[in-house]
């Protein structure tokens, strides 16, 4: 097998123009499959993964976050900065409130505003310049400024990864796309900085080697110290612990869903830093 070109890695890299194409097609194919499973009558008080969050909650936090990321590119045009919402901390207590106020929304009316915010968004997202989806800065309600590009990435975090919920809790056979995974590794090390509480590290700072295979493999030296997590690209064989994830598993687990990766070295540590997170 060869290794792809500098053109094709790029394809799979979100925050850049050359990854727009893609990252917009894979969201756009994560929607169609959670509202071919959202639509179904019988699923929308089913549970799901997601906590006690049952499917029309998952379209009620759809419709909350994505209104929301069109009001604040408003604002931002019209020469505005939109208000904080909470920090991240506290985003799920948040999304919690924000989503219940829809769940007993008439299902069709719910799914209407879900589709007409999800459209309006993506056409909004392919009408950004090249220029803007690097440089056009948007306040997200729980992270502060963020180029336009993560909005779209955010998109494909709820689509992705809540369609995974969906499946989960009917029982279906199912796997996590590889596209998801692959686009949203990267990311996945600033979910983990986001929500790492370093108080529960124990006495001693934690230092972990991550190895991810996938489109956007990589090995990453990865540190927990008094003043939290951080992370950088590096050669990983003198560390006292190496995690090793294929791009499904690191995502499911950053996000809480699951637990998995396979440990080498000092599991006592390993286990410390899998219990460093709160759920998002």
């Amino acid at each position: 097998m060869t290794a792809p070109t500098d053109t094709e890695a790029g394809k799979w890299d979100a925050t850049t123009w050359a990854g727009r194409d893609t990252i917009l097609r894979v969201v756009k194919e994560q929607a169609a499959g959670f509202y071919e499973l959202a639509e179904v009558p019988e699923n929308w008080e089913s549970p799901t993964a997601s906590g006690h969050w049952q499917v029309r909650d998952l379209v009620g936090h759809l419709v909350d976050t994505t209104e929301g990321y069109l009001e604040r590119f408003k604002v931002t045009r019209e020469g505005g900065t939109p208000d904080a919402i909470s920090g991240l901390n506290q985003m799920s207590l948040k999304a919690d409130e924000r989503s219940s106020v829809h769940r007993d929304l008439p299902r069709e009316e719910l799914l209407a505003r879900a589709h007409a915010a999800f459209d309006t968004a993506m056409k909004m997202f392919e009408d950004l310049t090249e220029d803007e989806w690097g440089n056009l800065i948007v306040t997200h309600g729980y992270m502060g400024p963020l180029p336009a590009w993560f909005y779209p990435v955010g998109q494909l975090m709820d689509y992705g990864v809540h369609s995974w919920d969906i499946r989960e809790g009917l029982s279906m056979e199912h796997f996590l796309s590889a596209d998801v995974a692959d686009l949203l590794v990267p990311f996945m090390f600033v979910v983990w900085q986001a929500t790492c509480d370093p108080s529960k590290r124990g006495d001693d700072d934690l230092q972990v080697g991550i190895k991810v295979s996938g489109r956007n493999a990589g090995n990453f030296r990865v540190t927990c110290n008094a003043d939290g997590l951080a992370y950088e690209p590096g050669d990983i064989d003198d560390l006292p612990v190496r995690l090793e994830f294929d791009s499904a598993s690191l995502v499911l687990t950053a996000f809480g869903r699951v637990r998995a990766g396979t440990a080498y070295g000092d599991l006592d540590m390993a286990h410390r830093f899998g219990g460093l997170f709160f759920r998002m």
